[in-house]
């Protein structure tokens, strides 16, 4: 609970002041806590910054990956991708306004590293959803096009929801949104962003967790959570990993069933993308 109050507090901190403004010894004040409080939670404050970002990011691209991945139908699948991103960034516009202001002037190291590969995770999620809508030869040559042109319009659109105080239509912006991207998808035809390009651009690449570093994360949750569903669901999943003996029903059940939980989040986006859930 010290190490939520000081996360919520901080943030109030770093969206009015930035980082490089804000002293441990003001968020300590801000939260009515001592220095010896604070540094038994965190060992400084960049450490402090960056489980702020991981915090918000997993369940970000967590929440997103989710909607790609369990979308039934394509008929729906864009409007809820935009409607999900804009309905997160009005709930969360202090923790945006920290992230627009500090990817501008950072030399944090750790920052930056951590901001491309929440990135490059998104860049993953919308080619699969791209693929999905618009799969077939006729957009193969534009689909990095279409991945960028949509992290265009959520950069864009942004900014109305972390520096305009006016109340914004969701709906009728992610329908607008919509249209926009059918019609880059259907009318474009010189593309610029190549698969060649896009491998330049990502290096290095993302590796994806091996099923032993799963487990090991797998092993380090559980030893911290008490018996319950999740739990043992967990468990469960563990061993799916040691031997593949469940249905991907059963699969699927069982991701449902930690995907909520904020220990189990981030394992279980992880083990969605290992089963190909």
């Amino acid at each position: 609970m010290k190490k939520q109050l000081i996360m919520e507090k901080a943030i109030e901190l770093f969206a009015k002041q930035g980082f490089e403004a804000t002293s441990v010894q003001q968020i300590t004040e801000h939260c009515g806590i001592s220095k010896g409080a604070f540094y038994l939670s965190f060992k400084s404050k960049d450490e402090l910054i960056i489980e702020i970002i991981d915090h918000f990011m997993i369940q970000f691209t967590s929440e997103i990956d989710y909607i790609v991945r369990s979308a039934k139908d394509k008929e729906n699948l864009l409007y809820k991708f935009y409607y999900a991103i804009f309905n997160s960034f009005q709930k969360h516009s202090d923790f945006g306004k920290i992230l627009i202001k500090e990817q501008s002037r950072s030399f944090n190291e750790d920052f930056i590293v951590k901001m491309r590969y929440y990135d490059r995770l998104m860049d993953k999620t919308i080619l699969s959803m791209v693929e999905r809508l618009y799969g077939g030869q006729e957009v193969e040559e534009i689909k990095y096009d279409l991945v960028f042109c949509t992290k265009g319009f959520i950069s864009m659109y942004s900014h109305l929801f972390l520096f305009y105080n006016v109340p914004l239509d969701l709906d009728l912006l992610s329908t607008s949104l919509v249209e926009k991207t059918n019609l880059l998808a259907r009318n474009s035809t010189v593309p610029f962003i190549s698969k060649g390009l896009i491998k330049i651009l990502e290096e290095p690449p993302i590796e994806d967790l091996t099923k032993e570093q799963i487990i090991s994360l797998i092993n380090q949750e559980m030893e911290d959570m008490e018996e319950s569903v999740e739990k043992e669901s967990l468990m469960l999943l563990k061993q799916q990993l040691h031997e593949q003996t469940f249905g991907r029903a059963i699969i699927k059940g069982l991701l449902e069933n930690i995907r909520n939980h904020p220990q189990t989040k981030w394992i279980s986006y992880l083990l969605g993308s290992y089963f190909n859930m």
